[in-house]
């Protein structure tokens, strides 16, 4: 069995789970309190660390639930993808564009944005996990908790709902 260390196992997922917690909260100071907690509680179940198959897949869940939570608690809308995620990863207008073509890639960009908030919360987080984080279909579903079908038919169906919400629209 792998020895698990807090310090140089869990403490270095920080930024990951920091990530997670920011994309459902959408508020700094509500994410960095999730992360807290999360390490909090992943240190309170440090006699157990042994069973655990995978540390990763067991601190994300724990960030994941105490996200939503948090979100609810506050009243908010549980989103998943915050504005910046979207744009960085998404192409941008090339300078040599025309103004014209700026306005459209903006207009397109923000239609995007919307659709992507309009998704169920199970495909959201399934296509934030997959094409923003860069997880596999395994990690994914071991940190949701569904089987690696269930991450796949998330996954294909939230990007069916967008393409035919980009074509309704387009």
């Amino acid at each position: 069995m792998k020895t698990v260390s807090f310090q140089t196992d869990i403490l270095p997922m920080k930024d990951l789970l920091f990530r997670l917690a920011l994309r459902i909260t959408l508020n700094r100071e509500d994410a960095e309190d999730v992360v807290q907690e999360t390490l909090i509680r992943c240190w309170n179940k440090r006699d157990e660390w042994e069973n655990i198959d995978s540390i990763q897949a067991f601190a994300t869940t724990i960030c994941r639930n105490l996200a939503v939570d948090c979100t609810k608690r506050a009243g908010r809308k549980v989103k998943g993808i915050e504005d910046e995620g979207v744009t960085s990863k998404l192409p941008t207008a090339d300078a040599a564009d025309s103004p014209m073509q700026k306005m459209l890639n903006n207009e397109r960009m923000a239609r995007l944005k919307q659709i992507i908030d309009t998704l169920p919360e199970n495909q959201k987080l399934c296509l934030q996990l997959r094409d923003f984080e860069e997880k596999t279909y395994k990690e994914i579903a071991e940190m949701l908790q569904i089987t690696e079908q269930q991450v796949k038919t998330n996954i294909f169906r939230a990007r069916q709902a967008i393409k035919n919400q980009f074509i309704k629209h387009y």
